[in-house]
């Protein structure tokens, strides 16, 4: 297994500057992480220059880039706006590329209330194949995560219900089309994660390690101090699949760096146990 991070908890200071991305590899340096994730929102300057000095800061640090995360908006009603989703996913495989992250975090689009179920499938699965050769060509993989909400969306995800990610899952069997799976967000939508693991762990690439302390409500916390059940998730992912990829630490506490060393320390210690 190889650890990384998404510091969910600066995720805003990175996008408008308040935190610079030097001072987040500084600091995922000193959590002692095999590597870190990325938002797509952070870059505000894409220069290849300024983008080769943060992946050679990354490098002499001892880590790599592990994930992009982004928040492609498939299900957009406007094909014109489904069309700028695309052309900005294929600006953030060239950024993967660059930093030498091995995997792009994807989203199936907001559950806007005029796209019918069947349309969004429809849209999901088309934007997605249209990017995947792409993706394949620059040996990045596309990682597809059972989401709740990001924090610029007007909407909740189109599939946060399990049954719409799972159809989305199933109607992309064989191609190279990843799962991140998210290890709170079932919770988050009063769901339990692991019946949801054990239908697609066949698909599992990376996994964003997070927590919450109540179900059904947006209420993050340390991780290894809510209501995720990590010894079941972690046990069936060492013993029925082999998984020996990527856990990034979602650290949404809001505690300071205190909270990040903590669920760190607290996913280390619940991989090696499991």
């Amino acid at each position: 297994m190889r650890l990384s991070c998404i510091p969910a908890t600066y995720f805003m200071d990175l996008a408008e500057g308040r935190m610079r991305i030097e001072a987040w590899i500084d600091f995922a340096a000193s959590l002692e992480l095999d590597g870190l994730d990325f938002g797509q929102a952070w870059f505000r300057d894409r220069r290849p220059a300024t983008i080769a000095a943060l992946r050679r800061r990354i490098q002499d640090r001892g880590m790599q880039a592990c994930m992009l995360t982004c928040a492609p908006d498939f299900t957009h009603p406007d094909p014109a706006g489904r069309q700028a989703t695309i052309d900005e996913m294929r600006r953030m495989i060239e950024l993967a590329t660059q930093l030498g992250a091995p995997l792009i975090r994807v989203t199936a689009g907001q559950a806007h209330p005029s796209v019918p179920r069947v349309d969004g499938v429809g849209c999901v699965r088309e934007g997605i194949s249209r990017l995947l050769p792409e993706a394949e060509a620059a040996g990045v993989t596309l990682a597809y995560e059972n989401h709740t909400k990001a924090s610029v969306w007007q909407y909740r995800d189109f599939s946060e219900e399990s049954a719409v990610f799972l159809e989305i899952v199933r109607a992309t069997e064989g191609t190279a089309l990843g799962v991140n799976f998210d290890t709170a967000n079932p919770l988050v939508h009063g769901e339990d994660p692991l019946p949801l693991l054990k239908q697609v762990a066949h698909r599992v690439v990376s996994l964003h390690a997070n927590d919450t302390r109540t179900r059904g409500q947006f209420d993050f916390c340390v991780v290894g101090r809510g209501l995720v059940p990590y010894a079941d998730l972690f046990g069936f992912l060492k013993r029925t699949v082999g998984f020996d990829s990527w856990i990034s630490v979602e650290e949404y506490s809001r505690t300071g760096e205190q909270g990040f060393r903590e669920a760190v320390r607290f996913v280390r210690e619940a991989w090696a146990a499991a």
